[in-house]
């Protein structure tokens, strides 16, 4: 008798039906990623209404619904322009509503309304939770993603206490309640690398006052340098242990530091205007300050309309190149320079494929980061030449401007009260794609992806 054998061909076929997660399956539809979009602009449009009211002005009068959607646009978008004085213009009840704001916006629309849900015992479906950890930059699974953001907002507060404990000591020539209230204020703009200052010339009164500046340009750093990287340090610890993508961030944001710093220093040193009058404490430390700035936090402890022409363009490319994927800050993110960087020095060395750290980088990534400096250099240089049609300023200014609002970096050369209302809408506009058009760029890209089952015949191209 023959020994029996399954029919495995007969098999194979049926077992290829059977739903392993079919309620999972039937849920985890896609997620438009203009649901970020949608939950920004619904935070601008709460803001504004806020702001409208007589007494969140400290004259009682209702702020014109430009300043109010100006300001509010800014305070989301953690850019931290601004067309009138926030410590003047605005009620406590005004400046509140700004730090709010900021707050939320610095920590994303999605870790916010994630908060919100879990303070109201909300149960976050699947699709929130895969949504969120495309909106903080993480690889974590979408069952760890509530944990991710507990952290997230914990270690936030945290450093932001941190920094208004140190803050409140060092403003402590102001009464206490007026001391409190700086050190909070300028704590979490710091942190959500948004810029703005409670004090009528930014932060240029303190710029002999090394501490402070240190201090400020600590919570920047740390707040644009993402909670992922913080995480996998404190995991890890060595260096070589990192994740590629925290390594990146790492060495871009010392070595962006350091050039910006030496950088600054060598052409500012003998300006009249900002380092000129410094001993060289302060000229290094004030130097290090602006390297830091550009980085999407906004403050400034020199006048930036005195800087030379090659220190504005270097900030230019600091700004438009910005911080961290999935931290408070803008740009089109170091993550996205290091690939391309990666990729041009593989090809330098001859290599076939990218590679950075002794790992090889993912080919669509490089494609995706190409994609996006194309659309944002485009998007900047549209800007730029809308604001010449529509305002009378130097095109150095408006193209400064144009890459302080994409980058969501709150730096000018002192022109943005002064711009039209076509001008000053053209900014708003740039200040909410700079903040989002990254994230959703990527968020689209990413479920877009398409399977290809067949391939072109190659054909080169000539090049240089």
């Amino acid at each position: 008798m023959a020994a029996w054998q399954p029919r495995i061909g007969r098999l194979i076929p049926k077992a290829q039906h059977i739903p392993l997660f079919p309620k999972v399956i039937a849920r985890s539809k896609p997620v438009s990623p203009l649901i970020v979009a949608y939950g920004f602009g619904g935070m601008i449009v709460v803001g504004t209404i806020l702001l409208l009211l007589p007494f969140a002005t400290s004259s009682g009068q209702s702020a014109g619904l430009l300043t109010a959607l100006f300001t509010a646009t800014s305070a989301v978008c953690v850019t931290g322009l601004i067309v009138v004085d926030t410590g003047k213009y605005w009620s406590p009840f005004g400046q509140g509503v700004i730090l709010v704001l900021i707050q939320l916006g610095g920590l994303g629309f999605m870790t916010s309304s994630t908060l919100l849900f879990l303070l109201l015992g909300r149960r976050i479906t699947l699709r929130e939770r895969m949504l969120i950890g495309g909106a903080v930059g993480s690889e974590h699974s979408p069952g760890g993603m509530v944990r991710l953001v507990r952290r997230i907002i914990l270690l936030t507060l945290a450093i932001e206490a941190a920094g208004v404990v140190y803050l409140v000591w060092r403003f402590s020539a102001f009464p206490r309640a007026t001391a409190l209230w700086q050190g909070v204020f300028h704590s979490v703009s710091a942190f959500n690398n948004s810029g703005f200052s409670l004090f009528s010339d930014s932060l240029t009164g303190y710029q002999l006052d090394v501490s402070t500046l240190m201090a400020l340009a600590v919570l920047i750093i740390l707040g644009g340098i993402s909670y992922t990287l913080l995480a996998d340090v404190a995991r890890f610890r060595r260096f070589r242990r990192l994740t590629v993508d925290s390594r990146i961030v790492l060495v871009s944001t010392v070595v962006l530091l350091a050039i910006g710093t030496l950088f600054i220093l060598l052409a500012e040193a003998a300006n009249p205007g900002t380092l000129g009058p410094m001993t060289w404490p302060h000229k290094v430390a004030n130097a290090f300050f602006h390297a830091v700035m550009p980085r999407t936090a906004g403050f400034n402890s020199l006048n930036v309309a005195s800087f030379m022409q090659p220190t504005l363009f270097f900030n230019m490319i600091l700004m438009f190149i910005g911080a961290a994927s999935g931290s408070t800050g803008g740009g089109i993110k170091v993550n996205t320079v290091g690939i391309l960087v990666a990729a041009t020095v593989s090809t330098l060395r001859g290599r076939p494929r990218p590679e950075a750290f002794g790992r090889e980088l993912v080919e669509e990534q490089l494609h995706r980061a190409l994609l996006l400096v194309a659309l944002g250099l485009g998007a900047v240089f549209g800007v730029a030449f809308a604001l010449s049609l529509v305002d009378n300023h130097t095109f150095v200014e408006q193209l400064f401007e144009s890459f302080s609002a994409f980058g969501t970096v709150g730096l000018s050369m002192g022109i943005t009260p002064t711009l039209s209302v076509a001008g000053q809408l053209l900014i708003i506009i740039t200040m909410f794609v700079g903040r989002l058009g990254p994230l959703t760029l990527a968020l689209s890209l990413t479920q877009r992806r398409q399977v290809v089952r067949y391939r072109y015949a190659k054909e080169a191209v000539k090049i240089g």
